[in-house]
């Protein structure tokens, strides 16, 4: 048996999404169908659509997905139909980072997230006619009225709480809120600084003021984001454009320097100036620099007790941060809803266009009216 839905496929790089008609298999054992009501818009499938990662295409994307359990495979036993769940990363389950609660860091990563198909090979999207769109992106491809997910990357959450607002949760949110208080570890009392204050940056600032750190710094070129960084948490802000000196203005705020500094922003000069704004031991981490983009430090410059940590998806056991970000929207100390722009499925495009100009800080594709 199989499942009808209508999905947003990419057919070629940097082309538009185009709505097809698809099946989905059945789930396999460890598998649950999923009746999408949202799911977010996230730079890595900004990333995918111009190929600068080598997802195969034709694909279905989408890996921020939000919706109700339909249907369960006969070894699934942390969720049942009409369990209200959020979509993240996929993971093997089986390496020696999985098993140590650091599935983030999978050592089958791409295969999990980006081969455009399930561990095995095999891929449970299906056409009639032409060629068959490539799925199980992240373990979920929520670009689609159902997707087919695993147990893994399935996270039940409360049924009271808005689909729409806890859909960015399974990646962008997640990546900012974890590398703050888990990767990081940011402690009551500290100093912090974020360069770059689109969602995951503005996900840090309210996870560093849940943390208790005491100086937050956020760093960046548009005027509105910093004031509503400042209205998040914030106690300073900085804009790039407006300071001769980014070093100098960051020490200007911590003359010792910053404790921890995390950079999302993947611009080559923000490392120089966050390297060289660190306190004696401070931690830099970073989410978003990638292989041949040039930055580069010198390790002398690391010599006083000083690191660099590469983060991916805040080192996050989904399952305990995604309903621990929850529970903080729920008392209003972790306002997603502040950060959100809401668009129809129908119009992924414009809701494409839109993130990557800037206009929406973090687009949500909505496939049912809420409420």
């Amino acid at each position: 048996m199989t499942t009808s839905a209508r999905a947003a496929v990419l057919e070629t790089q940097d082309g538009p999404f185009e709505f097809r008609d698809i099946e989905i298999e059945d789930p396999r054992p460890d598998e649950i169908l999923v009746r999408m009501v949202a799911t977010g818009i996230c730079a890595t499938d900004a990333h995918v659509r111009a190929q600068r990662m080598a997802t195969p295409l034709p694909v279905v994307l989408g890996h921020e997905g939000a919706g109700v359990v339909e249907q369960v495979g006969a070894a699934v036993t942390t969720v049942e139909p009409g369990d209200h769940v959020v979509l993240s990363y996929h993971s093997c389950g089986r390496c020696k980072p999985c098993m140590s609660s650091h599935a983030a860091y999978c050592d089958n990563v791409w295969a999990a997230n980006f081969a455009g198909a399930r561990l095995d090979g095999s891929n449970g999207l299906h056409v009639a006619h032409g060629a068959e769109p490539h799925g199980h992106f992240f373990g979920q491809s929520s670009f689609s009225t159902y997707a087919l997910t695993h147990q893994r990357n399935t996270i039940k959450v409360p049924r009271d709480l808005p689909l729409d607002v806890m859909a960015p949760l399974g990646c962008g949110l997640q990546t900012g809120a974890g590398a703050v208080l888990k990767a990081l570890a940011v402690p009551p009392g500290a100093s912090f600084a974020v360069f770059g204050v689109g969602a995951v940056g503005l996900a840090a600032v309210m996870a560093a003021r849940v943390a208790g750190a005491t100086t937050i710094v956020a760093v960046d070129v548009d005027a509105g984001r910093l004031e509503l960084a400042r209205d998040l948490g914030a106690t300073h802000i900085v804009n790039p454009g407006q300071v001769q000196d980014l070093t100098g203005a960051l020490r200007a705020i911590e003359a010792r320097g910053l404790e921890y500094v995390l950079d999302t922003s993947g611009r080559t000069e923000n490392l120089d100036a966050g390297v060289g704004a660190l306190a004696s031991l401070g931690r830099f981490g970073f989410v978003a620099f990638h292989e041949g983009t040039g930055a580069m430090i010198d390790a002398g410059r690391l010599t006083v007790g000083q690191s660099l940590q590469g983060i991916i998806q805040g080192d996050a056991v989904s399952s305990l941060l995604i309903n621990d970000l929850a529970q903080l929207y729920r008392a209003g100390r972790f306002p997603i809803d502040r950060l959100l722009s809401f668009y129809d499925f129908s119009d992924i495009n414009t809701a494409f266009e839109d993130a990557g100009s800037g206009r929406a800080t973090k687009a949500i594709l909505r496939f049912t009216s809420p409420g």
